[in-house]
């Protein structure tokens, strides 16, 4: 008797047919109230390549396209988006609960620039057609500290990989972390993709010097950050430039 398939949510997430399974987050439905703003689950593989079309802004086509990887609710990609409306952004987070308050804020101000996915961003590839993406940001995410963790750790060499794929050349993508271990781990997988990728700045401690850092506020530092500072924690940090 021949082998049945496996269905397509039990696929591997690398897989180009996985697909998401029925989510049962009350928040997954609720969505549903900001279309245009938020996309879920497969939604979020629905356009790659062309979602600057998906932007009702005048000459999106031509415009820069920012995505910020665990994007909470999005404070400070939205406030990108307010300060820089020439510009496209895109918020990626796991959690329905956070998307859903993000595009709800999004709505509330009228911002037409910043949409939200709701999805696993281990998918990237998936997600974004190559070279679409200007600019890629992932700031502090879960170091997962203890070693039988550390195969939960999201920057790998795989995901770099896949984050060339969809970042144009020249385009940039900048890590913060407050975790030591973690980024000597990412270095470590910088340092197994200099083909795809190149170190165009490093630092150990970000606000080195920076007598005002305390001061410095939403954009140009993140909620987590501000009580790094304040608790005396160095901000590591990388600017990877697409080759």
């Amino acid at each position: 008797m021949p082998s049945q398939k496996p269905e397509i949510s039990r696929l591997p997430l690398s897989h180009p047919d996985y697909r998401y399974g029925k989510a049962k987050n009350p928040y997954s439905a609720k969505l549903g109230e900001f279309p245009g703003i938020a996309y879920s689950d497969h939604e979020t593989e629905t356009h790659a390549g062309k979602w600057r079309e998906r932007f009702d802004v005048p000459g999106a086509k031509t415009k820069r396209l920012h995505v910020e990887i665990g994007c909470n609710t999005g404070h400070v990609t939205r406030a990108w988006a307010e300060k820089n409306p020439k510009d496209l952004y895109v918020g990626i987070d796991w959690k329905f609960k956070i998307i859903y308050r993000g595009a709800e804020k999004v709505s509330e101000k009228g911002l037409k620039n910043l949409l939200f996915f709701r999805g696993n961003v281990e998918r990237i590839r998936f997600m974004f057609g190559e070279g679409e993406i200007d600019a890629l940001y992932l700031y502090f995410p879960d170091p997962w500290p203890k070693k039988a963790q550390w195969k939960n750790r999201f920057l790998k060499e795989s995901t770099l990989r896949e984050a060339a794929r969809v970042v144009k050349k020249d385009g940039l993508f900048h890590v913060k972390t407050d975790h030591d271990g973690y980024f000597e781990w990412m270095r470590a997988a910088i340092a197994k993709t200099t083909d795809v990728w190149e170190i165009e700045r490093e630092t150990l401690d970000l606000h080195e010097g920076n007598e005002k850092a305390k001061e410095l506020t939403i954009p140009d530092v993140t909620l987590f950050e501000k009580l790094f500072i304040k608790d005396g924690i160095k901000i590591k940090s990388v600017w990877l430039k697409r080759k």
